[in-house]
């Protein structure tokens, strides 16, 4: 199990039960072990964060990014946020909201690969 701060596990409940629309159409295609037989979880603590998706056996963490990641704050407190999650080892993988809206066959399409690539990596604990 990756280490996550215990302080958080309550706001992920809340987040879990108060998803964006965005979070929920994706969920909708991650939940019930969809790609490939892996489970994916929502809203999960790791770390001092609380990813939007992970998929613990492909070590991947997917994030729904909204207006306010691309500020300069949010651009810059994503940065660190990723280089957090890569030193655990985790691939994380952005997509616009507009992205998922529009596009999200493309999107699951790409989480597809994205999660095949891992799994054949050998840094990937399965």
């Amino acid at each position: 199990m990756k280490p996550y701060n215990k302080n958080l596990k309550q706001a992920s409940r809340d987040l879990r039960n108060n998803m964006t629309d965005v979070e929920k159409l994706l969920w909708s295609k991650l939940r019930n072990k969809q790609i490939l037989g892996l489970q994916f979880y929502r809203q999960k603590p790791l770390l001092n964060y609380i990813v939007d998706f992970y998929c613990p056996s492909a070590n991947l963490v997917i994030e729904c990014d909204g207006r306010q990641h691309y500020s300069e704050d949010g651009l810059e407190a994503d940065r660190m946020r990723d280089e957090a999650l890569a030193q655990l080892g985790l691939k994380v993988l952005r997509f616009d909201n507009l992205q998922i809206l529009n596009e999200v066959d493309g999107v699951v399409e790409k989480v597809f690969e994205v999660v095949q690539m891992q799994l054949e990596s050998p840094s990937c604990e399965t």
